[in-house]
């Protein structure tokens, strides 16, 4: 796309870096922008570089957070034996929603994937291990494996149920509510609270 400003260009080309942002919706939010008051475009500025300078991984479960420790980490009035296991941050949002898990959560940051070049070193399974050998921040009862239904999903679940068997921890799973091939993330509220509610055993 050639456009006749350098600048214009400039902020297109990294607007378009943005998932999902291809070179026209980038235009048109350049344009957008070009025409805001600039305080308001200073203070969009301030709040990225926020959240690039002052957002922290949770140091025990790896969900986003304001501190080192998540909110749900440090709470005492969360069910701390239960972790559940999910993809990525979207999926705790998601399942925080249904209102039906007051248990903990552990973010692995993806799921095994060799055709992405996504290994098991790649992803938070040794911190989780680690959580359930040390007790800490909890002592843990049970894992609720809530991967996406998927082949790279469901080999993640098979891999982690073969770690955690000898640490004598309950593995259950999702009732299959959610259906094969989705996303938690994309799942209603209803079906994914239930699908919490009903879980079962992790049948390897």
């Amino acid at each position: 796309m050639d456009l006749p400003s350098r600048i214009l260009q400039e902020a297109v080309d990294q607007l378009a870096t943005l998932p999902g942002v291809g070179k026209r919706s980038a235009l048109r939010y350049a344009l957008h922008l070009m025409k805001e008051d600039e305080q308001h475009v200073r203070d969009l500025s301030e709040a990225i570089m926020h959240l690039k300078t002052h957002l922290h991984h949770c140091r025990y479960c790896h969900n986003v957070s304001d501190t080192e420790v998540c909110p749900i980490c440090s709470s005492e009035k969360r069910q701390r034996g239960i972790v559940c296991v999910v993809e990525n941050v979207q999926d705790v949002m998601a399942i925080e929603n249904t209102q039906q898990y007051r248990g903990l959560y552990h973010v692995l940051g993806g799921v095994i994937s060799p055709i992405d070049g996504i290994g098991v070193h790649d992803l938070e399974i040794a911190s989780l291990l680690r959580r359930i050998e040390t007790g800490d921040p909890a002592p843990v009862e049970e894992v609720v494996l809530a991967l996406p239904t998927t082949m790279e999903g469901d080999t993640t679940n098979y891999y982690l149920n073969r770690q955690l068997q000898p640490l004598g921890v309950r593995v259950t799973t999702l009732a299959r509510g959610v259906a094969v091939g989705d996303s938690l993330e994309y799942t209603d509220e209803i079906t994914l609270g239930r699908s919490i509610l009903h879980r079962i055993p992790f049948e390897g």
